[in-house]
């Protein structure tokens, strides 16, 4: 699809054509004068990952690493290595191939459903319920809305507390949700809440979830994001995605450049 036949929607992101055993192809090309979305491309592995598992396995972990800048004018290749699969959990790798290089490299790990504890030691961030807060617009997501509720860190230059929603049904597949909140869990950065007259937050370079409790991503989300580290020219920071129930469904970790300089995919920038 092309952004010719009609605006793009979320689950045109979230369909991938089966070349072969194992080999996956994104069917969605459209132009966009910044590089291909980090979310789009992790989202899309993740399904073509767990089109190869057993459908009562879901996935409970990702572990990506960006290596090159993709184009969202050409499909994604994605090939999936079906490292093992156990009694109880499978592991796939995956490679997002544009041109022939990798663009990503992905480990993911799915388990089938298993009974025991549940229990969540935090509560979840506070946060005024969406319907209290004011429209935020977040680039580069098809068929998602955002509100803005109260922010930890004011100053930030972007958001790092914000509900986020799919605005297109999404079919009842714990799949398509897990890659929903993939592709959401690597927009806005809470490495905006340091100064930047030094450096800036740049490109991903590694980028990991850890799915705890199923959540639907056409229901409102909360994802806050949460600076911790930077140096070496790296900046790190943690983050979690909460339901309105206050229910930890995934958390998440991301590292990116923080080199000098203003951050040359930022508008402006």
């Amino acid at each position: 699809m092309s952004a010719t036949a009609g605006e793009p929607t979320l689950l045109d992101v979230l369909t991938l054509e089966e070349i072969d055993r194992d080999l996956y192809r994104s069917t969605l090309v459209f132009t966009d004068p910044l590089p291909l979305y980090g979310g789009q491309v992790a989202a899309q592995a993740l399904l073509a990952a767990g089109r190869t598992v057993a459908p009562d396995r879901l996935p409970h972990s990702l572990h990506g690493y960006f290596l090159r800048s993709g184009d969202a004018a050409r499909p994604t290749v994605y090939r999936v290595d079906r490292d093992r699969d156990g009694g109880s959990f499978s592991a796939r790798r995956v490679v997002a191939l544009q041109g022939g290089e990798v663009v990503l490299s992905m480990s993911a790990s799915f388990q089938a459903p298993t009974a025991g504890p549940d229990v969540q030691v935090a509560a979840a961030p506070d946060a005024e319920p969406p319907a209290q807060c004011p429209p935020l617009t977040l680039p580069r997501l098809f068929s998602m809305e955002s509100r803005r509720p109260a922010q930890p860190w004011p100053q930030a230059r972007i958001p790092t507390r914000f509900w986020s929603r799919a605005t297109v049904g999404l079919p009842a597949d714990p799949l398509l949700h897990a890659c929903a909140l993939t592709y959401l869990s690597d927009i806005g950065t809470g490495l905006s809440a340091l100064p930047e007259e030094e450096a800036a937050p740049g490109p991903t370079l590694d980028h990991a979830v850890w799915f705890h409790r199923p959540a639907r991503l056409d229901d409102w989300v909360l994802v806050d994001l949460v600076p911790h580290s930077v140096s070496g020219g790296r900046g790190w920071y943690t983050g979690s995605v909460t339901t309105t129930e206050g229910v930890l469904a995934a958390s998440l970790t991301q590292e990116t450049l923080f080199r000098p300089g203003r951050n040359p995919f930022r508008p402006g920038g």
